[in-house]
């Protein structure tokens, strides 16, 4: 097998050490399943496990109502131009009535049933860990997914081998894989504020809503839900051509139409976590996860 692309250096460590790396850690894992959904980290780690393990790897696609269509044929896709081994698991946080509630603890109970589920997966089929795509520059934001995956032991091999996100973006380039500037896209439940219930009703106008503003061009969007308004976000490079008033027509035609009262545009553009700057401080402790 040919060694993975790099040998430039990045923040004063060698890329190509943080390869050699994420290989030696791959290879200790034995047969292992990679949590994949798409995205250019979990996509990149599903490929580079796949060159580096063969057969003793496969990628799991969680399938649930917070999954878009569009991103999960994206995932399905690639793995197939890939040739890296895929299953689909349904995945039922919907089923969680801590999820459905949305405090800031969300993203630990969905984790929480991924990696269950995934779990009882590895133990039938004869697997010996899970690894997933978190990276070195994701400690800086509030994450509690990272607290499930702790207290399931799950891997983490781009983060142990100190891939940044642009370290990975770089590999995924010089590997030619078409993910490598793919946009962040997380869960569409990420999209609902706080303390709003997650439903499957506004988790379908977001991704509606979504879908029709990249028809309209535009790449990098997220649709936020605020009960009655939708507030836009889009990619401040994206921004000048949103700010018309035909645009503007079209916006409030769209999201009329899927039963938001009030349209919004917000001037700051896209930023991942926005929602998260709403939650007060005591919110953003530590996850404490229920007794098992």
């Amino acid at each position: 097998m040919s060694a993975m692309p790099g040998n430039t250096f990045v923040n004063g460590n060698s890329l190509e050490g943080k390869t050699q790396a994420l290989r030696s850690r791959l290879r200790s894992l034995g047969r292992v399943l990679v949590a994949y959904s798409g995205g250019v980290d979990s996509g990149f780690l599903a490929w580079a496990a796949y060159r580096e393990l063969g057969s003793n790897m496969l990628a799991v696609l969680a399938d649930s109502p917070s999954l878009a269509r569009s991103q999960m044929n994206d995932a399905v896709s690639f793995a197939e131009e890939q040739s890296i081994p895929l299953v689909v698991i349904n995945t039922k946080e919907m089923e969680r009535q801590e999820y459905i509630r949305n405090d800031a603890d969300r993203c630990y109970h969905c984790k929480d049933e991924l990696f269950t589920v995934t779990e009882a997966y590895r133990r039938r089929n004869g697997f010996d860990a899970i690894a997933y795509g978190v990276n070195a520059d994701d400690q800086g934001d509030y994450r509690p997914g990272q607290e499930a995956a702790r207290l399931h032991q799950v891997a983490a091999p781009l983060l142990e081998s100190g891939l940044t996100k642009a370290d990975i973006r770089q590999l995924a380039s010089q590997a030619g894989l078409r993910i490598s500037d793919k946009p962040a896209s997380a869960c569409l439940s990420s999209r609902i504020e706080y303390g709003r219930p997650v439903t499957r009703e506004a988790l379908s106008a977001i991704e509606k809503g979504e879908d029709a503003l990249r028809r309209l061009g535009f790449r990098q969007v997220r649709v936020r839900h605020h009960g009655e308004i939708a507030r836009l976000e889009i990619a401040r490079e994206e921004l000048a051509r949103a700010m018309t008033m035909e645009m503007a027509a079209e916006f409030t035609r769209i999201f009329k139409a899927l039963g938001f009262s009030y349209v919004t545009l917000d001037l700051e553009g896209f930023r991942s976590g926005s929602m998260n700057a709403l939650l007060p401080a005591h919110s953003l402790a530590k996850v404490k996860p229920p007794q098992r």
